[in-house]
């Protein structure tokens, strides 16, 4: 018996050949063509602490030209940590596009406080760490004196996100000082009276009662009176004139 082909497999077969090796080819020709730029975009909104320029020269690294790169040379995970080397930097996105574009989405260290101490002076930022100053752009946050200590740490960075997170603190408070028991004192934006916080404890309780103050003192006018508002005790703020 005569053996009979099936044509329209083997067309078939031919046509996936042919496809497999246009993809192939195709693919080789791109990954050896050069970059044509790169492109950084900040996605928080905190103004510039770090120029684009500077993430730009991380991202091509040693060489002095982008458009010298080749495609299969970039290394997209070295690339991303070499970005987020940068002491401003929280994390970074980066990626090729499929027209040869570099691209790096960064996202900033969001710093909530600038201290002032024996080391100098440098942000903390929402994630609690060190972040140095800048001299692009500076940002409106309480200024913190005195010596964070190692004990009271994380309820001080806790007190801090709490500030930063409302609205009413965020504009409210200017000036947070720490005492080595752990105390703290802050300062007002628009008056001059001291705040008496206690310990970084109960801050809700102790912050609701600072805004009804604020709120009734604001109110009948009294506000400017009084020299020292303590809110340690939370049944009750005690105030001096």
């Amino acid at each position: 018996m005569k053996k009979h082909f099936n044509w329209t497999n083997v067309r078939i077969v031919l046509l996936l050949g042919v496809m497999v090796f246009l993809y192939a080819f195709t693919s080789y020709r791109n990954s050896n063509r050069n970059l044509t730029k790169s492109e950084v975009v900040f996605v928080d909104e905190n103004g510039a602490f770090i120029e684009q320029e500077t993430v730009n020269k991380l991202l091509i690294e040693n060489n002095t030209d982008v458009k010298s790169i080749k495609k299969v040379e970039v290394n997209l995970n070295k690339l991303e940590k070499s970005v987020n080397s940068n002491p401003m930097i929280e994390k970074s996105e980066v990626y090729l596009s499929i027209d040869g574009v570099l691209k790096a989405k960064v996202k900033q260290k969001n710093p909530i406080a600038r201290v002032f101490n024996e080391e100098g002076s440098f942000y903390i930022d929402y994630q609690g760490n060190k972040m140095p100053l800048s001299d692009k752009f500076t940002a409106r946050v309480p200024i913190v004196s005195g010596e964070i200590n190692k004990e009271f740490k994380d309820d001080f960075h806790k007190l801090l996100q709490f500030v930063y997170d409302d609205d009413f603190l965020k504009k409210n408070i200017i000036g947070i000082q720490i005492y080595p028991n752990g105390s703290i004192r802050m300062q007002n934006r628009s008056y001059d009276f001291v705040i008496e916080f206690g310990k970084a404890q109960n801050m809700e309780t102790k912050f609701n009662n600072y805004k009804a103050f604020f709120q009734k003192t604001t109110a009948d006018n009294s506000i400017s009176k009084y020299k020292n508002i303590n809110l340690i005790f939370t049944q009750q703020v005690v105030c001096t004139k």
